[in-house]
């Protein structure tokens, strides 16, 4: 008797260590792996082995619940049924050679708390529908070659808290949602083609700490309600178009620790920092 429940112990623990994930996740894997040069990568799938065997995968459940294939040489597009995924919380290819448009079927993945696509070749517009992702805390896409205008919709993503779309193509104006998102912490548009007056919206942002705007085509006055942002301790504005002497504040924020401006935005008549547009 003894010796049967060992027998009936050890199947059991062999059953939970090869648990299997669903077959429509296990198929999105396999897209993905077919996809993005599975074969080649610096740390590649043995598909022999249980899917919870497979390098940079998180499951809980029975569920894939994060992606991490950093630096692994990943080249290729992404596939739409990734979005098959529907449990996946994180999502990190950054640092690979990934081309293409991001998916459509992106914005499904709503479970999703963490985009890092930063650092390939992706190219297209952001989907218009991204504020589908509502539990997104996080949103990094920069260095890639992404154009089109900031999505509307990003003002749907109230929980997020770091948006990084530095170092691509975008073009246009900053969209008024963006003063919807009141847990921000992180706004880095740097090295785009972004254009337009900084509106006064921004000053509802109260819990961001980076500002980072330089290296776009931002012109007129900064809106006096910058001096609201207590909390900033990173504001980077130069290579824009901005006119007045802006030096106080550096003085006016009490935690600033990275301030730049262009030359002549410290130099010439003081800015009030009103409210003038």
């Amino acid at each position: 008797m003894k010796t049967l429940k060992i027998t009936l112990f050890l199947c059991l623990v062999s059953v939970f260590s090869f648990a299997q994930v669903s077959q429509n996740q296990k198929i999105a894997l396999l897209d993905l792996y077919e996809a993005t040069g599975g074969e080649s990568w610096n740390q590649s799938w043995d598909l022999e082995q249980s899917v919870s065997e497979w390098y940079g995968l998180t499951l809980e459940n029975d569920n894939v619940v994060a992606i991490n294939l950093s630096f692994n040489s990943l080249t290729g597009s992404l596939p739409e049924s990734i979005s098959n995924l529907t449990h996946l919380k994180v999502l990190n290819l950054s640092f690979n050679k990934l081309e293409g448009q991001l998916p459509n079927s992106l914005v499904d993945m709503i479970s999703l708390e963490e985009i890092k696509l930063f650092s390939n070749s992706l190219n297209g517009a952001i989907p218009k529908n991204i504020g589908a992702l509502t539990n997104l805390k996080s949103l990094e896409l920069f260095n890639n070659d992404l154009f089109g205008e900031i999505p509307a919709s990003i003002g749907n993503l109230s929980k997020l808290e770091n948006l990084n779309l530095s170092s691509n193509l975008l073009m246009g104006k900053l969209p008024a949602s963006m003063a919807n998102l009141k847990s921000l912490k992180i706004l880095s548009l740097f090295d785009n083609n972004l254009m337009g007056t900084i509106p006064k919206s921004i000053g509802q942002l109260q819990q961001l700490e980076e500002l980072v705007l330089s290296n776009n085509a931002f012109y007129g006055t900064l809106p006096g309600v910058l001096v609201e942002l207590q909390g900033l301790k990173t504001l980077l504005l130069s290579n824009n178009q901005f006119k007045g002497n802006y030096a106080v504040l550096k003085d006016v924020l009490p935690h600033i620790v990275d301030f730049d401006l262009d030359a002549a935005n410290m130099e010439g008549t003081l800015a009030t920092l009103d409210d003038e547009d």
